[in-house]
């Protein structure tokens, strides 16, 4: 399968992700970018989830429907055509970093998918719908970052 490049300006694969955007800093989403969309992908689908959360993996930002001609999304911004979806935090949009003080750095997988079809996820989709969902992806790109209180 083919691999989407995915980067960020705010912080490098495996790095700190900045306070300004975890939950108790500013709540900013970070800027990123990505390239290798291949041909024939319909939609991009980005998730950002936080295995390590304590009940379960927990859904920090899911956006479906973005412009598969897109690059890449500024900090603070929607992606391109997409539409956020609930997360974790019970409401749509980016919900930063919150993992318990004192827990050792939780690991952020922000992953962007390229699929050949319109996604289906229910209303309140979790990290485990997602991944069914994007199971005949065209393509994917994982960044990952780390942040602890």
């Amino acid at each position: 399968m083919a691999g989407i490049e995915l980067k960020s300006a705010t912080f490098n694969d495996g790095a700190f992700i900045p306070r300004r955007c975890a939950k108790d800093g500013d709540n900013v989403s970070p800027d990123l970018s990505w390239s290798g969309v291949p041909e024939g992908t319909f939609e991009l689908l980005l998730l950002c989830e936080d295995p390590d959360a304590p009940s379960g993996t927990f859904v920090h930002w899911l956006v479906t429907g973005i412009d598969p001609g897109s690059d890449g999304v500024e900090a603070g911004q929607t992606p391109a055509g997409g539409q956020e979806r609930t997360t974790g935090w019970g409401r749509p949009g980016w919900g930063g970093p919150q993992p318990p003080a004192g827990d050792r750095a939780h690991r952020y997988f922000f992953r962007v998918y390229a699929l050949p079809e319109p996604v289906s996820l229910p209303e309140n989709a979790t990290a485990d719908d997602v991944h069914i969902a994007v199971d005949r992806q065209l393509a994917g790109g994982t960044l990952v970052g780390l942040y602890q209180r």
